[in-house]
């Protein structure tokens, strides 16, 4: 098991570097914007090696926390690791797990290859489970400390697809709207909110 890697950057794209150590060139598959530091330079990555009939693909995370929750959300039924960088590329770690705790489905299906079944079933199986992930802050569930999906779900689900109609990401609009929980009014305090939010000034 190569459980991590240090070494030079050969070559590197959105998806994907090329490691090489002593002369061994690695293709690790990474989380899109991971932060690889330009060719030539020395990069280390927390790893984990995934060993199917045909291939063995090494995935690389730059926090061990990444590491982790990948692996956890591997232990789901029906997760393979595409799906589950797929996750990571989309949301940050500590936002995936505030999800899966607090049963937000609008989040979990931002995620490319989610849909309302898996995201029930990573909630089913892995809610339980996401409070022992190591190096992240533990998430706030229902009950124990605040809310994790507060308000209206319907305002959430409306406010998160007018933002994404603006072009805006993904991942930034799901870190809009975790910042903007607690915000008091309709729809539309909702929105102005998440847009200040993001840079949008005063709406």
């Amino acid at each position: 098991m190569i459980a991590r890697l240090t070494g030079t950057v050969l070559e590197r794209s959105t998806s994907a570097v090329v490691v090489d150590v002593g002369g061994v060139g690695y293709l690790v598959h990474v989380v899109a914007g991971a932060e690889v530091p330009p060719r030539g330079q020395e990069v280390s990555f927390h790893t984990s090696l995934q060993v199917r009939e045909d291939a063995m693909t090494l995935y690389g995370f730059t926090s061990a926390a990444e590491l982790a929750l990948f692996e956890l959300l591997l232990t789901s039924s029906g997760v393979g690791p595409r799906l589950a960088l797929a996750a990571l590329s989309t949301h940050r770690p500590e936002v995936l797990r505030t999800a899966i705790a607090g049963s937000d489905e609008a989040t979990l299906t931002a995620v490319p290859g989610i849909g309302r079944k898996v995201a029930q079933r990573l909630v089913l199986e892995l809610k339980e489970k996401v409070g022992s992930v190591p190096g992240l802050a533990p998430a706030e569930v229902p009950g124990t400390g605040g809310p994790v999906s507060g308000g209206d779900p319907a305002t959430e689900e409306e406010v998160r697809d007018a933002l994404l109609g603006l072009g805006y990401s993904a991942a930034e609009v799901t870190a809009a709207l975790t910042a903007t929980r607690q915000t008091a009014g309709d729809a539309a305090d909702r929105l102005r909110a998440a847009l200040r939010h993001l840079g949008g000034g005063a709406v």
